[in-house]
């Protein structure tokens, strides 16, 4: 009898076993090099390292592989990829826009903004965006960031010969100027900022460790789990967080009497009002209330959108500029070549930079740019695969997610020579033209707001 039983259980395990990992996408899928294959839960056992092991062996796999990897645990399948061949099948043209299941976990927080919408939705929402990021609408906001800098470097400046963790204080400089320009408002109270930054860096933490367990994919798995419990709070401090961001314009536009309408026409309307004593500088949040008074959005439209830009606008800002400063700090040499330049531009005299000035920054704007390559705010972009895909080398099936490590891309021995030296030279016009030609599908994407030759 016993050994029936075990007969049964040896059969029945056997067929699990065959139901997971012999189906058509699985045989395909594992073509594809990638984690150690076990019985039944395929790739699972993997994805219990801790995260950074785990991008690292990632990274170690894709690299001996010409810059691909799988991933499968029944029925979750993906890759990862940096080659820029297949980079460029999976991103040129519109048939594999729509984003993975990944995007999912951030529902809650950004619901449908611009970052997780697509279709018409997003469309809608873009048209309604874009004359935000006008080069024009831009130059408004400059003083604004002007002034943040000014306070960030006084704080800097308390601390010299002591050690700074520059997270938080390039967190707050941050925040306060997507409040104070894209979203026309003041924090009033720096416990709120507090806040928030805390709330944020909580969900991303929580953000990873979803992703890394595969268990917690389900929603109900995650939400009855410890980290869907410290989700929900956090989100309510966002969510109060960027309501009360909302409101606080919604009443200084009342209270001054501002017709939006007329205000987004007038191109000198920054100089008929005064906002904090100051010229009144149309934000980005105006744009979203003004279709909210024509019909095109409702409140919790707004509301989308707001948490998108106020988490999208000063938390990657925040890790390019934390990144940017560490690199200089390692590199003294390229320190003292921003200083000569900058002698250049400013001579002894203690003026206020101009925006005129920044264009004369091209060692300056060569450093961020390389740094930008070296550590990219955002790693990586995941997009759904609805359809069998041919890539350079490998077939990938239907249902896949498809992960486009932008971190390995900008490290590729095949776009940059010594590519993990910092060298801001390798941006001098003659050198970078090389590299766009390869990467025109990066930059010939419509889904952006700002254009591909403002990132050159």
């Amino acid at each position: 009898m016993i050994e029936l039983l075990f007969i049964a259980v040896v059969v029945f395990l056997i067929g699990v076993d065959y139901l997971f990992n012999y189906n058509e996408k699985a045989i395909l899928l594992r073509k594809i090099p990638g984690f150690k294959h076990s019985f039944i839960i395929g790739n699972a056992l993997e994805v219990i390292y801790p995260p950074v092991k785990l991008f690292e062996l990632g990274r170690k796999i894709a690299k001996e592989n010409n810059g691909i990897y799988r991933f499968w645990c029944f029925p979750l399948g993906a890759i990862s990829i940096y080659n820029p061949e297949d980079i460029e099948i999976i991103l040129s043209g519109m048939k594999y826009h729509q984003k993975s299941q990944v995007y999912s976990f951030l529902k809650p927080w950004l619901q449908d903004g611009l970052l997780l919408s697509y279709g018409e939705k997003w469309q809608d929402r873009r048209k309604i965006l874009t004359p935000a990021f006008h080069f024009n609408i831009l130059r408004r906001y400059y003083v604004n960031l002007q002034e943040n800098t000014n306070r960030l470097v006084e704080t800097l400046n308390k601390s010299l010969n002591n050690e700074i963790d520059l997270v938080p204080v390039i967190s707050e400089c941050t925040l306060n100027s997507i409040c104070e320009s894209a979203m026309g408002t003041r924090l009033s109270d720096e416990s709120d900022g507090k806040q928030y930054k805390n709330a944020v860096y909580e969900l991303g933490y929580l953000l990873v460790q979803r992703f890394i367990r595969i268990h917690l994919y389900v929603d109900f798995f995650f939400n009855t789990s410890s980290l869907g419990k410290k989700q929900k709070k956090s989100l309510s401090v966002v969510h109060n967080f960027t309501r009360k961001v909302i409101n606080d314009r919604k009443k200084f536009i009342t209270d001054n009497g501002i017709n939006l309408v007329k205000a987004m026409g007038d191109k000198d309307n920054d100089e008929s009002e005064m906002v904090y004593g100051k010229k009144k500088r149309t934000a980005m949040l105006d744009l979203l209330i003004l279709a909210e008074q024509e019909g095109l959005m409702d409140n919790a439209g707004i509301q989308e959108e707001v948490d998108t830009f106020m988490f999208e606008g000063h938390d990657t800002t925040a890790s390019g500029l934390t990144y940017c400063l560490m690199l200089l700090a390692n590199y003294p040499e390229i320190q003292d070549n921003i200083i000569i330049e900058l002698k250049d531009i400013f001579g002894e005299t203690k003026r206020a930079t101009r925006m005129e000035d920044l264009n004369a920054m091209r060692y300056l704007d060569r450093c961020i740019k390389e740094s930008l390559r070296l550590y990219p705010p955002v790693p990586f972009i995941s997009r759904q695969i609805n359809e069998e895909v041919q890539l350079s080398n490998y077939t990938v099936p239907a249902g896949t997610f498809c992960h486009i490590h932008i971190y390995d891309l900008h490290r590729s021995e095949k776009l940059f020579p010594n590519p993990s030296v910092f060298d801001p030279d390798r941006f001098l016009p003659e050198t970078w033209v090389s590299v766009t030609v390869t990467l025109t599908y990066l930059l010939a994407q419509d889904r952006g707001i700002v254009s591909g030759k403002n990132l050159q």
